[in-house]
């Protein structure tokens, strides 16, 4: 039996659009298909005609006859599978929600729009919908798709065209514009007002998900799909350094960028704004996201170093995020060139000596050092991150047979830049000594601590524990004299650590981020969240920290400020 819109697309073109509504009369709601019934239609036409002439057509008549004369006027309005669509409007209905017969059909506990955007038949990236009862993704809507063929199997009627937002009924194919389904929407591809960037590190008020889940937005867990842990806490890390944050937010300030015809490089940034926005929703379904889609860019734009199936190197990995969205927002090598380097990059100081060899006489040592090629040499250089080394683990355990598990203070460990400290680094014929001393402090440090070394035979593990206050880390006596004066500010607050456990091959990652919102600390290991204290954060084995620039008060005001605490805690002590 032929519906109603299927005859009336065979015959849009055979009948005048102010005449729609006689034809639905004429020929009946199940169309003719034999030569009898055609004949009886013909011989009783005019009668029939005179009859429909007397009533005034319905306003759903007179809608549709309405846009398709507009469709033949203006054939720009026709959609991706050039099929007619016709709109159910609000203006046109009593009851808005009603319109569309199938809307309670649909599950917003089956969609997942985290998955990479393939047809489950085909698997083509080309006009993909996704069934809003069962969730799964099909190609097109015509008669002869997978959406069209799966709505007749299993009587599924609604879908979303992913690319443009629209909401189609099939196998009747229009177009359904309906309020209540904007939420879909939002969570497909939420949008962000500067209203809101504004203020969203104030927002301390937790959101519900559509599942009943509570969660503070950016404090989502991630799936590990099977390896993948290593990314997951880099991806967490940036998405909790505002400034990146804010700029991935809002879609247009990196949608338009030029790259060559071709170039790979252009998935990277449209991937990571997706789900920097997804892990920021305040509507979103659940309270986790997979971050399939970026995985698969990282895969792809590494050429298949980075892998999802295999642990990895987070520290590499984050060398890789950074180098490649610098590149892919066409960041040249000025430090105002892409939002990346405006945020993480400093400048240092580079000082290197050649070492004389020990066998030199005292005589020879003095006329080499005279030379071009044993005199000290500065280098300015430009970074992203610092490196800090950690001392050796003892070979030895203790009295009751237990590892030494030694400890270090991050002060230490920062002398390696104040410009006095110097270490050798052997090459394969020569050695030299080197210094460095910072020169431009970035809005956010990022430190990774050199816990990884490898051997002639296996990856080795330093345990060493940096102990490390979380607030008011000064590096004003690793900067040069002479920037000294042009640095205002120079203590950094911890924004987010990572935190590395078990051996080397088989360990997993851990993040602990600060909620700028409540001011709490929570611990994040996949889709597993959870408050902690600050305490807890100096105990684990710190591989990556993210630091941010305090420029609310000076180095003074702060000194200060933590001179006037300490006097506090004294005299209640001795209260």
């Amino acid at each position: 039996m032929k519906s109603v819109v299927d005859l009336l697309w065979k015959k849009r073109k055979e009948v005048k659009p102010v005449e729609l509504w006689t034809y639905f009369d004429t020929k009946g709601v199940t169309g003719t298909s034999t030569v009898e019934q055609e004949n009886e239609a013909n011989t009783n036409s005019e009668q029939r005609i005179t009859e429909t002439m007397k009533r005034e057509p319905t306003a759903r008549e007179l809608e549709i006859a309405r846009l398709l004369k507009e469709e033949q006027k203006h054939p720009e309005l026709l959609d991706a599978d050039n099929d007619a669509v016709w709109s159910l409007k609000k203006a046109q209905i009593e009851k808005p929600s009603r319109q569309c017969p199938y809307l309670d059909t649909i599950d917003r506990c089956a969609l997942d729009f985290d998955f990479e955007k393939l047809c489950s038949v085909s698997l083509s990236h080309i006009n993909v919908y996704a069934c809003m009862v069962c969730g799964k993704y099909f190609q097109g809507r015509g008669t002869s798709t997978h959406a069209y063929t799966h709505s007749l199997d299993t009587n599924h009627r609604v879908f979303l065209n992913l690319s443009t937002l629209k909401f189609y009924c099939l196998p009747d194919n229009y177009e359904i514009i309906d309020p209540s389904l904007d939420d879909i929407k939002y969570v497909l591809k939420p949008t962000y007002t500067k209203k809101y960037i504004m203020e969203i590190d104030k927002i301390g008020k937790m959101a519900r998900a559509f599942d009943g889940t509570t969660y503070h937005p950016g404090v989502v867990g991630l799936n590990n799909i099977k390896a993948n842990d290593y990314e997951n806490v880099v991806l967490h890390a940036l998405s909790h350094v505002p400034p990146l944050r804010d700029y991935f937010l809002r879609e247009e300030n990196y949608i338009n960028i030029k790259r060559p015809p071709g170039d790979k490089l252009t998935l990277l940034p449209k991937r990571f704004g997706e789900l920097i926005r997804k892990l920021w929703n305040p509507k979103a379904f659940k309270a986790h996201v997979s971050p399939h889609e970026m995985l698969q860019a990282s895969v792809l734009c590494s050429n298949k170093k980075f892998q999802i199936t295999k642990q990895g190197d987070a520290a590499e990995f984050l060398n890789f995020l950074l180098n490649t969205l610098h590149i892919a927002l066409n960041g040249t090598r000025k430090t105002s060139s892409s939002m990346i380097y405006k945020i993480f990059r400093g400048r240092l100081h580079e000082f290197t000596r050649k070492v004389i060899p020990v066998e030199t006489t005292e005589e020879a040592r003095k006329t080499l050092l005279e030379t071009d090629e044993y005199k000290e040499k500065k280098l300015e250089i430009p970074f992203l991150y610092l490196t800090l080394d950690l001392p050796a683990a003892p070979l030895y355990r203790d009295e009751l047979l237990q590892n030494i598990i030694p400890q270090v203070p991050l002060s230490v460990l920062l002398t390696k830049f104040n410009g006095a400290t110097e270490k050798e680094y052997k090459t394969y014929s020569e050695n030299f000594m080197k210094r460095f001393q910072l020169v431009c402090l970035p809005p956010y440090l990022i430190i990774t601590y050199k816990r990884f070394h490898k051997n002639q035979w296996f990856v080795e593990k330093n345990p060493t524990i940096v102990n490390f206050p979380i607030s008011n880390v000064d590096l004003y006596d690793c900067l040069a004299e002479e920037m000294r004066p042009l640095h205002k500010y120079t203590t950094y607050d911890l924004v987010s650590n990572i935190v590395h456990d078990g051996p080397p091959s088989s360990g997993s990652y851990r993040i602990q981020i600060l909620h700028n919102g409540t001011q709490k600390w929570y611990e994040l290991e996949d889709l597993h969240v959870k408050e902690i204290l600050p305490q807890m954060i100096t105990l684990a084995e710190s591989y990556i920290q993210i630091w941010r620039l305090n420029t609310s008060k000076t180095r003074e005001q702060r000194a200060g400020e933590t001179e006037e605490d300490e006097e506090e805690s004294v005299n209640k002590m001795e209260q």
